[in-house]
C-alpha cells in the first residue's frame, strides 16, 4: 500500500494549471463543476488505491477549509 505523494511531481505545473483553466473556458459554473468532477473520478480510477484517495480527500478538505477561514 502506497502513501500519497505530496511533493512537487509535475514536469510543468504551470502548463497543467493552464490546461485545467482551458478545460473550463466557456462553461457556466455548473458545467465547470461537472467537468472537474469527471476529471477527479477519472484520476481516482487511475490511482485505484482507496487509502491514498481517502488521504488526498482529507488533505484537500483540510486545505480548502484553511483557505476559506
Amino acid at each position: 500500500m502506497g502513501k500519497l505523494n505530496t511533493n512537487p511531481n509535475l514536469a510543468d505545473p504551470d502548463a497543467f494549471y493552464a490546461a485545467l483553466v482551458k478545460m473550463t473556458e466557456g462553461l457556466d459554473d455548473r458545467a465547470a463543476q461537472v467537468a472537474m468532477s469527471k476529471l477527479v473520478l477519472l484520476l481516482a480510477n487511475h490511482i485505484g488505491d482507496e487509502e491514498i484517495l481517502k488521504e488526498a480527500i482529507a488533505i484537500a478538505r483540510g486545505r480548502a477549509r484553511n483557505k476559506a477561514a
